[in-house]
């Protein structure tokens, strides 16, 4: 079969057409770029060696009082907790919640933030938005210690709803390789201690929404006596750094082992710093749940061992140190104790 050439007509335009006509307006990013330079260059130390714009960050590697430099790097994101800030249009918390959720994510190895980079994705550009993104960021950048280096805005039609975004961070630390955390040192006798969360940080959203939203019908206007706050306002409860009362122990030898209780809660993260033969125990009623938690068991009729497999349940930090050492994190602030380490196979046994 011959193909009739002729009979295809190519379509052609009588004006000139542009990126922005696609969706895309490098304007508006460079007015994004205008808002969130000052905010970055507030975190900016005497290690930082390019600025925004630069195709790359450059951080100075010397590290003169270490003895063996280890780089430790981590990478998150915040997961459906976005959806309530796009829901109550606050958004300068997130930002905030996802700098602390990675420093808190090398911090179990000992290691401190050098800096951090950003990734922000949107389908149409809203600078203000981008911007108060940012802020949370770059606050919680100078709160740690930890430069924001750069990072990437990107504008991508048709990808996303109208007003949503997604935003995951990447972190890079030091620890000297003699301090470096590790649990290996974790034996049966230890004591277990749990460091309070400020609510659901930024994991288990996808279930909480669905209790809230669907289950009990709320919207995140709706103030609720038992938690003192609406929902939206309880569910945007920013996550918590735990380098403020951590770092101080950093060095001292006392820490035998920390997790960091995020997605998949304290059954699937405490087993992650346990070596071989070692189990824990916790006893649940050892210290205050926040009334959050109580509430979305009840709404959804959640088993205990769900709740403790999703949720932080109140506590955001565990840390294993010996019988002997519990009085030095006297000096953290509030701490709880929550249990002990036991003989077994990497497992957390709950008790009430």
């Amino acid at each position: 079969m011959n193909f009739d050439r002729s009979a295809v007509i190519m379509p052609f335009m009588t004006t000139s057409i542009s990126y922005a006509d696609a969706g895309v307006s490098i304007d508006n990013a460079n007015i994004a770029v205008a808002k969130i330079r000052d905010y970055a260059r507030s975190t900016f130390n005497e290690r930082t060696l390019t600025e925004i714009g630069s195709f790359g960050g450059m951080f100075s590697a010397m590290f003169p009082d270490m003895s063996e430099p280890i780089l430790v790097a981590s990478a998150d994101g915040v997961g459906t907790k976005l959806k309530v800030a796009f829901d109550t249009g606050i958004h300068n918390t997130v930002g905030a919640d996802l700098v602390n959720h990675c420093v808190n994510d090398i911090l179990v190895q000992g290691a401190r933030p050098l800096f951090f980079l950003d990734y922000f994705a949107t389908g149409k550009l809203e600078p203000d938005v981008t911007a108060s993104v940012v802020e949370g960021m770059a606050r919680a950048c100078r709160e740690n210690g930890c430069v924001l280096l750069g990072g990437e805005t990107a504008e991508m039609p048709s990808m996303y709803a109208d007003g949503e975004y997604d935003l995951a961070g990447f972190i890079v630390g030091v620890v000297d390789k003699p301090k470096v955390i590790d649990g290996k040192s974790i034996e049966p006798g230890d004591v277990v201690l749990g460091i309070p969360s400020t609510g659901l940080q930024t994991n288990g959203y996808s279930l909480a929404r669905k209790l809230f939203f669907e289950v009990g019908n709320y919207n995140v206007d709706t103030f609720i006596e038992e938690l003192g706050t609406t929902v939206g306002e309880a569910l945007l409860a920013t996550h918590s750094s735990f380098l403020p009362q951590i770092g101080p122990l950093l060095n001292s030898g006392k820490i035998k082992g920390l997790a960091h209780i995020t997605g998949g809660g304290f059954l699937e993260n405490i087993p992650r710093i346990l070596p071989d033969g070692v189990s824990v125990e916790i006893d649940r009623g050892s210290w205050p749940e926040p009334p959050i938690f109580g509430m979305m068991q009840k709404l959804g009729n959640v088993s205990d061992h769900e709740m403790f497999r999703t949720f932080n349940m109140g506590i955001g930090m565990v840390v294993v140190c010996s019988e002997k050492d519990v009085s030095q994190f006297d000096t953290i602030g509030t701490s709880f104790r929550i249990g002990r380490v036991t003989s077994g196979e990497k497992l957390v046994n709950v008790s009430s």
